[in-house]
């Protein structure tokens, strides 16, 4: 199947990902649980799918074994919520971020551009990342407006 590769084809592997702009979401599951990923895209509209990978740790772990999450695609407003879901040891979940609770227990972002309920249809290992391929079961449209990319591991947030 898939095996290691050559060192330098690595490094610009990495180099050719950052630089390319992407938006970016914070993906949360009951317990709860959130990291932010800048991977996440749409699969199909019909039915309603979605893909992000995530890498392992504690958070990842946990979405993944979760029956269903919540991905929230952040604004330019969410600039800080993104750097602090994006590093180990972050704030998450306090009050101050403007979190609430769904019904069936996952943590939702209110003031999103979106958020998406979601639950997963094909978990797929790639080297030390995970492949999910989710379906969307429910979303939430948040106010329109502003962006949030990430871009040569910085994020940016502009008002539009």
């Amino acid at each position: 199947m898939f095996s290691s590769i050559d060192t330098a084809i690595g490094d610009q592997f990495k180099t050719a990902f950052r630089r390319y702009p992407t938006g970016v979401a914070i993906i949360a599951a009951a317990g709860p649980v959130g990291l932010t990923a800048s991977s996440v895209a749409s699969v199909a509209a019909d039915p309603p799918a979605l893909s992000f990978s995530v890498m392992d740790g504690r958070s990842a772990r946990a979405i993944l074994g979760a029956p269903s999450f919540t991905v929230n695609l952040l604004s330019a407003a969410h600039l800080d919520l993104a750097r602090d879901f994006a590093r180990s040891g972050g704030p998450r979940f306090t009050p101050d971020q403007g979190w609430d609770t769904l019904p069936t227990g996952e943590p939702v972002l209110p003031g999103a551009l979106a958020s998406l309920r979601a639950a997963p249809l094909h978990l797929v290992p790639v080297g030390d990342s995970t492949v999910v391929v989710a379906g969307v079961i429910e979303v939430l449209l948040g106010p329109p407006g502003g962006r949030l990319v990430h871009h040569d591991r910085t994020f940016f947030g502009e008002d539009i």
